[in-house]
This record gives C-alpha cells, sequence and structure tokens, in this order.
C-alpha cells in the first residue's frame, strides 16, 4: 500500500511492523503489541485508522482480561439469550437508558455491574433476581420474561449449546489473537470456505481457516474468529474442533459427508446456509479471498505439508498451543 509520508514529502510503499505500546484504559497503564504503519524507506510512522483502532481494542480487551471482565459480545449474547432489548434490560437493572448500549458498543463496564451481569447469565439466577428484587419493568414484561426462563431451562439443546461454547475462552489473550472465541464469525468462515471450494474436506479446512486467522491477526492485531490452534499431525487444528464441527451440524449450519476413495476415508465440508451477508467486513473478506486463492489447487496433503514449514508448527510440539505470536512469521507468497 503506497501512502504520502510527510517525512519524504512524497508517497512511498508502506508496511505494518509490530511495536510495545502503552495506553490508558481506565487510569491503568496497558502495554500491548501494536500493529503500526510505517514509511518502507525512512520509517516514519504513517496515521492508519484501522491499525490504530484495533490497538485500542486490544488495549481495552488486554484489561478486561486482567480484570476478568466480560467482552463486549459476551454481554450481547447474555441480554439475547431472555430476548430483552438494550433498553428493557437496563430498566431490568435499574441502570441508565443508554448503559446497556454503550457496553456493548465496547465502554467497560465497572465491576458491579459486571457481576451482576456474570450472576444473571444463569436463567435460574435470573428467575431468583426476578423474584427477589423490586424492578421496574411492568407485569407483562415480567410474565413474558419468566416464561423466557423457563423455555430456556426446558430446552436441552439450547443448554447442550451453552455448554459447549463454555469450552472455549472468552477472554483475549495471546493464544485466541486478542478476541474471545466468536462462534458466529467462526460458521461463517466455515461457510464461505465450504462455499467458495469446489470441494472442501476437513483437513484442509483447517488449514483455511488457521491461515485465514493468522493473515488477519499479522496485519490488524487481532484474530478473525478467536480461535485457539493446536499442533496436530497434519498441521494446525481449531481446539475442540470435532466439538465445533458437531454442533455446526446441530445447528444445521454445515455438516459432513463421508467418501470412500480408494480405502481411504475422507471428511467433506457441506454447508446448509448460504455465506452471512453481514459477517464480515471489507478488511476480513479480503483476508479470506487471498487465502482461498493461494491454495485453492492445493489438495489436503499439499496444504499440510505448507503449513509443517511454519515457524509456529515447527516450534511447537504435538497437542500444543501454536501462539498468534508466529503469525509475524507467515507468508502467503512463498512458494
Amino acid at each position: 500500500m503506497r501512502k504520502y509520508c510527510e517525512q519524504c514529502e512524497k508517497e512511498a510503499e508502506t508496511k505494518v511492523i509490530t511495536k510495545r505500546e502503552a495506553y490508558q484504559v481506565c487510569g491503568e497503564l496497558i502495554e500491548v503489541d501494536a500493529q503500526v504503519l510505517v514509511c518502507s524507506e525512512c520509517g516514519d510512522e504513517l496515521f492508519c485508522e484501522e491499525l490504530d483502532n484495533a490497538t485500542l481494542v486490544k488495549a481495552y480487551n488486554e484489561y478486561r482480561r486482567v480484570h476478568k471482565l466480560l467482552l463486549p459480545e459476551e454481554i450481547k449474547r447474555i441480554r439475547e439469550q431472555y430476548g430483552l432489548s438494550q433498553r428493557s434490560f437496563a430498566k431490568l437493572l435499574n441502570w441508565g437508558d443508554k448503559t446497556i448500549c454503550r457496553y456493548e458498543n465496547g465502554s467497560i463496564q465497572d465491576k458491579a455491574h459486571n457481576s451482576i451481569l456474570l450472576f444473571l447469565r444463569e436463567p435460574e439466577n435470573m428467575r431468583t433476581y426476578l423474584t427477589e428484587n423490586e424492578v421496574t419493568l411492568d407485569e407483562r414484561q415480567v410474565t413474558k420474561l419468566l416464561k423466557r426462563i423457563e423455555k430456556i431451562e426446558e430446552d436441552e439443546e439450547f443448554c447442550t449449546s451453552c455448554r459447549i461454547l463454555n469450552l472455549f475462552s472468552n477472554i483475549p489473550c495471546e493464544e485466541n489473537g486478542f478476541k474471545g472465541f466468536d462462534y458466529d464469525k467462526f460458521c461463517a468462515m466455515v461457510l464461505f470456505f465450504a462455499h467458495k471450494s469446489s470441494e472442501l474436506f476437513k483437513t484442509k479446512l483447517m488449514k483455511l481457516l488457521n491461515y485465514s486467522d493468522m493473515i488477519f491477526y499479522k496485519e490488524n492485531g487481532i484474530s478473525l474468529s478467536g480461535s485457539k490452534y493446536v499442533h496436530f499431525p497434519y498441521g494446525p487444528v481449531p481446539n475442540h474442533f470435532e466439538i465445533l464441527l458437531e454442533k455446526m451440524q446441530m445447528d444445521h449450519i454445515a455438516h459432513i459427508e463421508i467418501i470412500y476413495d480408494n480405502g481411504y476415508e475422507k471428511h467433506q465440508i457441506i454447508p446448509d446456509r448460504d455465506i452471512p451477508s453481514d459477517e464480515f467486513s471489507d478488511e476480513e473478506l479480503k483476508v479470506l479471498e487471498r487465502v482461498v486463492n493461494k491454495f485453492a489447487h492445493f489438495g489436503s496433503a499439499e496444504i499440510s505439508e505448507y503449513s509443517h514449514r511454519e515457524k509456529g508448527y515447527s516450534s511447537t510440539r504435538k497437542g500444543e498451543i501454536i501462539s498468534y505470536s508466529y503469525a509475524k512469521d507467515i507468508e502467503l507468497d512463498r512458494e
């Protein structure tokens, strides 16, 4: 990418470097690895809104990790499981009208509010809260909410789904690319690759997901899906990938068909939905397109062998997490 450099007084080629930076978050100094755009000729730092915003999000998420605070998407998930609007949820909690909106859009909640939200994540706790506290919701809203709680408790599939997602870390750290696991994003990535490939097998899918997350992290300072990747004999795979694929089948998102070819068993990914139209930003789509184009003609064995040459893979042992710190060494254009 070319950009005007004031130091060179001309348009010049740029590159992204990683450097340690400190940010003030809620009166506390938080250090993170920042992705910074610099001039390739003089090394002067250039303004890049996307990279700067990503670093700020990373600093906020690191603060949340240190203080064990819920992520914005986790707060949204708690509210949505009860079918409440932002305004109704705030009213239920006797908070200001815009409080939930601010928290879901990235503002950091105070610890007292966080404790209440954690408590209300469990349906039986919400029932207790409703019966033992004076709330400002009207009788009709309370009755509707109690019915919703009852339905959640009776919905075995919903409870199983919640237990599955609880296996995944929502605390941003270097192992998940400083992003809590995003199941919806993960599913959308699987659907993207399944629809873009004429024939997609499980082994290749695992590598496509890994390269997409790592490349996006390298260029933006945060992963796409928040997946952790584990060193397996055939290359990197998302942590608990078999459980995730089972959940996707349970949710009618995608399923696996077993194909027998010359005595070998192959697991083909079959999409059951279209690619979500509003799940990816332009930058996310560009990375996904680059990855799918790079490996378009690679078979499962070829992409596995290719992934074995990555520093992150060669520096770890079977079963170990491959840190996103190795993303800086990945180059898609190597032979």
